[in-house]
């Protein structure tokens, strides 16, 4: 995968109310790749095909992000 760009969420930085408590919170970011979004979130258990993983983000950084893409 090639360079991401945060686009919602993403690091706290200084000053900022750390709702994550370790200034690293889920994020979402746009990729190179049309349409396609790369997630950090927080880790499910949930069977998964080889190379995928399924993670927990709050609804409003996916809303935030989809407001960045122009898609709201």
């Amino acid at each position: 995968m090639d360079a991401l760009q945060v686009i919602a969420g993403g690091p706290c930085r200084s000053g900022d109310d750390d709702k994550c408590g370790n200034g690293d919170c889920p994020t979402v970011y746009a990729t190179q790749e049309p349409g396609m979004l790369a997630i950090q979130g927080y880790d499910v258990t949930h069977p998964t095909p080889e190379g995928e993983s399924v993670v927990l983000i709050p609804e409003d950084i996916l809303k935030e992000a989809a407001r960045a893409r122009g898609w709201l």
